[in-house]
């Protein structure tokens, strides 16, 4: 084993070791990551809300018995793959073994740290982007098509698990045309590759066809719900923050795609950049949809001052760029991953709000960062139904309907009772039992209407009742009500038959 395998594996190992010390044990999983998780116990080509691909490796989780470990294990594996991807296209371009540590180290202390803490298609995403700038830059090198088909099976991967992999492809394409490499598009070998990541994604677009595309109702309601609240110099300013460590490296890297003459052959990449970011700010998209752009122009940066800085100013300058991102990772410790307790982000919720981390999908500050508020409360609330649920007269009879897909997945995945609770948000809508005639309710209910809610639900049973609360202050879901039904006077199948076909439209 050589001196820069060593070295790389070291770097990886020290990168899972900070994913799995970021996370305070006070928190539970995200709201998102336990409707991943449910998306196993009903594969499909495609869901409501993302494509098929993390309902595979939520099955994989699964398999391996659905602990924690092996949730927060695959973001992480994403983002030492991603090192890796970084690692072997500076290799690719020539760099040397401080190239590939500047790389490294940019990528290590970085947004991703962040990003790799939740299980989300965001991980697998920024892979995809890495690794398809990769084969496109292996086959500007070489010309060989297998390169072609390289990245037609990495596009399709990365469309499988996260539709935001388009934009990659709407802003390399101007930017291929601007470039002598727009000749591609006369070969053949181009149109095979193209038809093969075709039909990898076809599947996934019958899906989308069979369904009348809820992807393109899924943006609507995205657009009119959160990203009406992105403002577009936010999105801007975050865009230097999420690598800030490694700016010398990224402008370096941009320097050197338009001015230095051994990287002329690689300049759509630094035209691609223009193209895609401009069109995300068109779209007023949020933040941290572009992070998967950034980790190829580390890895030009880094090939470039390697080549070019004399061996005395490499002597002073390598310390400085490899501490940069150190340094900058330490401010960003203390408050931007959820390893303090809620109680102490509370107290110290200025310096959170300093940083515009108080700032939700709505657009008002709260106590505690969106994503934190997310993590807590859902242990509580899945007990809590969990014990109901065994006292109910004919548990087996019981449906348990929430409010949000959150409610609904963190039960399931922290009932020891095999419950089985819905939802008529996000996926939950299509994966109600209807073969079962229900004579007993358990309603968990938002923070908002408690009396109208027995008020309305009450008639329709023998007995209700008030039955919980989450009582977390600092969850998102704190206040959210438990109300128990017994005794059904109605055929409540029908009932929930009727709403399916109000919520969906038809």
């Amino acid at each position: 084993m050589n001196k820069r395998t060593i070295i790389l594996l070291g770097i990886i190992l020290l990168k899972f070791l900070l994913q799995f010390m970021l996370i305070s044990p006070e928190f539970d999983l995200h709201r998102d990551e336990y409707l991943h998780l449910d998306q196993a116990n009903h594969l499909a080509w495609g869901f409501l809300s993302v494509p098929p691909l993390t309902s595979w490796i939520s099955y994989i989780i699964q398999l391996l018995g659905n602990s924690v470990f092996w949730v927060k294990f695959f973001p992480a594996l994403f983002g030492a793959l991603t090192i890796l991807t970084v690692w072997e296209t500076i290799r690719e371009l020539k760099g040397n073994l401080f190239a590939c540590m500047l790389g490294a180290t940019g990528l290590v202390f970085s947004s991703l740290l962040r990003l790799n803490t939740l299980y989300q298609p965001n991980s697998l995403d920024v892979l995809c982007w890495t690794a398809f700038y990769l084969m496109l830059i292996k086959y500007i090198n070489s010309q060989h098509i297998k390169w072609l088909f390289a990245g037609a099976l990495v596009f399709a991967t990365g469309f499988l698990n996260k539709y935001n992999i388009a934009f990659l492809l709407i802003g390399l394409l101007p930017a291929l045309l601007l470039s002598p490499h727009r000749k591609v598009l006369t070969q053949s070998s181009f149109y095979l590759a193209l038809l093969a990541g075709s039909t990898l994604i076809l599947p996934n677009l019958v899906w989308q066809y069979q369904n009348e595309f809820p992807v393109f109702k899924h943006l609507q309601e995205l657009s009119a719900t959160q990203l009406v609240n992105v403002n577009r110099m936010d999105f801007i300013s975050s865009q230097f923050w999420f690598f800030f460590g490694s700016l010398p490296v990224i402008v370096a890297g941009l320097y050197a795609l338009f001015f230095y003459k051994p990287f002329r052959p690689y300049r759509l990449f630094g035209w691609s950049l223009c193209f895609t970011l401009a069109v995300f700010i068109y779209l007023k998209a949020k933040d941290y949809y572009a992070i998967g752009l950034y980790p190829i122009y580390i890895a030009f940066g880094a090939t470039y001052l390697s080549n070019v800085l004399a061996e005395g100013w490499k002597k002073f300058l390598m310390p400085v760029l490899y501490l940069l991102p150190v340094l900058f990772f330490i401010p960003a410790y203390q408050i931007g991953f959820p390893n303090k307790s809620p109680e102490f982000m509370y107290q110290n919720k200025e310096q959170y709000s300093e940083m515009g981390l108080l700032r939700w999908e709505d657009g008002k500050e709260h106590d505690l960062p969106q994503d934190y508020a997310d993590m807590l409360g859902w242990k509580e609330l899945a007990h809590k139904v969990d014990s109901l649920y065994a006292i109910m007269p004919h548990p087996d009879q019981t449906l348990i309907l929430c409010d949000n897909y959150g409610q609904a997945g963190a039960i399931n995945f922290y009932s020891k009772r095999g419950i089985h609770a819905v939802s008529f948000n996000a996926d939950y809508i299509n994966w109600f039992d209807l073969s079962k005639q229900y004579i007993n309710l358990i309603r968990v209910k938002e923070n908002k209407e408690v009396e109208m809610e027995l008020k309305e639900t009450s008639p329709y049973f023998e007995l209700s009742a008030i039955s919980g609360t989450v009582t977390n202050p600092y969850a998102r879901e704190y206040g959210t009500t438990i109300f128990s039904f017994v005794g059904a006077k109605v055929d409540v199948r029908q009932r929930i038959s009727d709403e399916i076909v109000e919520v969906r439209g038809y």
